[in-house]
């Protein structure tokens, strides 16, 4: 994913580029030309414009709430990560301590480890063994009190949850928006673009302007649709503060 300065170059070049193309249709094909022809080219570029308005808009929302569902299940797996090692304290001596130690070290795999590897594409792996030693430790809790099988049960239904939750963030750092859409989302910018340089007006820089304040937003839409689309990596992303408030919570 492109850091923010490389986002900024992206947008300059996108704008360079389409005021380039204005420039050079208006040298190719004179505004007093293009003027006569106004009311088709304007039809198809409000045409253009509002099916691509809302074809992009559409994506950033998508991109957006899968972004907060992101947000949202790393907070659920942090919680049930703190509940199973605050549940430990009604199992017996040995299985607390086994259990609260896994815990915390989970969460400090989760941050020193599984956070760098999805920022930088990979997929963790580290916390799974950690995960089953947990069952295996609440599996074989012995014979003890009802508090404590109590205990154990809401144990194993927090790791549970916890588990689903960590499936379910590898998930979204693998998927992305399919390839065919981003044809749609980048050839439509492009056609919008063009239809807006068409256009004849006797204004030369007031249409120069227009078409680099549409191109300028074209441009952004399209790099937050892009850097929103992988909640765990780019400028904008979901951080692992959740497992560090959970880790400072079982210190």
């Amino acid at each position: 994913m492109l850091s923010l300065a490389q986002n900024g170059v992206v947008v300059l070049l996108v704008v360079v580029a389409a005021l380039a193309l204005f420039l050079a249709i208006d040298k190719v094909w004179p505004w007093d030309k293009r003027h006569p022809h106004n009311d088709v080219t304007g039809w198809q570029l409000g045409i253009l414009g509002t099916t691509y308005a809302v074809i992009l808009g559409f994506m950033l929302y998508a991109v957006w709430t899968e972004f907060d569902t992101a947000t949202q299940n790393v907070e659920m797996e942090a919680n049930s990560l703190t509940n199973l090692y605050r549940l430990a304290e009604g199992l017996p001596e040995a299985s607390r301590i086994e259990v609260q130690k896994l815990a915390r070290t989970y969460a400090e795999q989760v941050i020193q480890n599984d956070w760098p590897e999805m920022e930088q594409g990979r997929t963790p792996v580290g916390s799974v063994g950690l995960a089953s030693k947990m069952q295996r430790v609440l599996i074989s809790v012995p014979d003890a009190s009802k508090s404590a099988v109590l205990a154990q049960d809401h144990a194993m239904t927090e790791l549970s949850t916890m588990t689903t939750c960590r499936r379910t963030r590898l998930l979204e750092n693998a998927l992305s928006l399919p390839t065919v859409l981003w044809f749609v989302l980048i050839m439509g910018g492009v056609l919008v673009i063009i239809s807006s340089c068409m256009f004849g007006s006797q204004n030369r820089f007031l249409h120069g302007v227009q078409v680099v304040f549409f191109s300028l937003l074209v441009a952004l839409a399209l790099l937050a649709t892009a850097d929103i689309n992988r909640p765990f990596r780019g400028s904008v992303r979901v951080g692992n503060d959740a497992f560090v408030r959970a880790l400072e919570n079982m210190r």
